[in-house]
């Protein structure tokens, strides 16, 4: 059996007001491309479909003509998609009844059952291989994003990342209940499905952007995913990476760089192979971007000074600008406010085939240290990092207590969700 993991398309998002409309269809063609070639019987996709709850008539019909598409040209291709933090949960379900004639099940809401329980069966689908119809495979616990009250209570102050876990660990039970019951000689292949940011995984360094939704206090131990569990398919982050070491636990990332941060990353997508004997192998394929990221300096961990980012744009390269050209950042060091700087960058770079993204000016806070000053800079500030330095500030150096994190970053979820 032949499994295809990918997430956190972002389908509608923009990069500094470019529209990236190209690159997501460049993507979309590619990975059906693969499922056809390396004919794949399940395609998982781990949330963060869409870059906002309610995503253009473009996004959405870029999604549905992509779904329309690989199922016809892969008959017996069983799709399986799990809403993320940024989709609408009830709009990426309301075509359900449409999409399960396709073999397309998405699962975005936690039902409840009439007594007001978590309703376990909903979340657990069963995965057929090709040739085999009828026979169930595999099967997959499909957790979308969770939350607060999406969860069971682990105790009476259940934390986020204990509900979570008491999440996956009461499904896993509800499914090897029901395996007994039906007498299953030969324990299935189970896949784990979820939309969170698990302890051990790593962030793309300076990029915050994602862990404003689920910070520290939420990270979510692997230890959650049983060891029976053959494999765990996970999005949220968007660097490719094992968790904690286990091979079978992963993140496929984003398929393109979302953010300069991302830059190296290795984009693309994670092909699980199950054999008879339930052995497994597991492979990253990595998918070149469409478009390329370009910073001035090439290392942009230190800004260079003005005279030095006019002579490495004179190392671009020359050309017109059209769709494919690279989306390029400026770190440039000041020490003055320059109100031209904008300008004489821009005319610089006439005649360059690169497209200006953004340019973020460094200012000296001290002897030792630089400040950016950049509007983007601002929006990808952490609340609760904000939080704990204020509190810090105000009483004398002491931290605030853990109790206070956990209700501040409970309000903090609810409104970012």
């Amino acid at each position: 059996m032949k499994l295809l993991h990918t997430a956190d398309w972002h389908l509608g998002r923009t990069f500094y007001e470019y529209d990236r409309c190209r690159e997501h269809i460049h993507f979309l063609t590619n990975l059906k491309k693969h499922i056809k070639e390396l004919d794949v019987d399940v395609l998982l996709i781990a949330g963060d479909i869409f870059d906002s709850p309610n995503p253009s008539a473009d996004s959405q019909k870029m999604y549905y003509t992509f779904l329309r598409e690989v199922t016809a040209e892969n008959s017996s291709l069983q799709i399986v998609i799990i809403a993320g933090n940024h989709d609408s949960a009830a709009r990426l379900e309301a075509p359900n009844p449409l999409l399960e004639g396709m073999n397309i099940t998405v699962r975005g809401v936690v039902k409840r059952t009439n007594d007001d329980d978590i309703d376990y069966s909903h979340l657990l689908i069963p995965l057929f291989a090709q040739g085999e119809t009828g026979k169930i495979a595999a099967w997959c616990m499909a957790v979308p994003y969770l939350r607060q009250g999406d969860y069971p209570q682990a105790d009476t102050y259940s934390s986020y990342s204990l509900g979570v876990g008491k999440m996956y660990k009461c499904l896993y039970e509800h499914l090897s209940a029901y395996l007994a019951t039906i007498g299953t000689d030969k324990r299935s292949p189970i896949i784990a499905m979820g939309h969170l940011q698990a302890t051990g995984s790593e962030i793309s360094a300076d990029d915050r952007s994602e862990r404003t939704i689920i910070g520290g206090l939420e990270a979510i131990s692997p230890d959650s995913f049983s060891p029976e569990i053959t494999y765990t398919a996970l999005g949220h982050l968007h660097r490719a990476q094992r968790v904690s070491g286990r091979e079978n636990v992963r993140y496929a990332g984003s398929p393109f760089p979302m953010s300069f941060a991302e830059v190296n990353n290795k984009q693309g997508f994670t092909l699980i192979e199950i054999g008879n004997k339930q052995d497994i192998k597991i492979a990253h394929i990595e998918m070149e971007p469409l478009v390329k990221l370009l910073s001035i300096p090439h290392h942009p961990s230190s800004p260079s000074s003005l005279p030095e980012v006019f002579d490495a744009i004179q190392q671009l390269p020359d050309g017109e600008i059209n769709a494919n050209s690279p989306y390029l950042e400026i770190k440039v060091k000041i020490t003055e406010p320059e109100p031209s700087l904008r300008f004489h960058i821009e005319e610089a770079l006439k005649g360059k085939s690169v497209r200006l993204a953004r340019i973020v000016a460094a200012v000296p806070k001290n002897e030792h240290e630089l400040k950016t000053a950049v509007y983007e800079e601002l929006q990808t500030i952490n609340p609760m990092d904000m939080a704990t330095d204020i509190f810090r500030h105000r009483f004398g150096g002491e931290e605030m207590p853990d109790e206070m994190k956990k209700l501040l970053q409970t309000v903090i979820q609810e409104l970012a969700v």
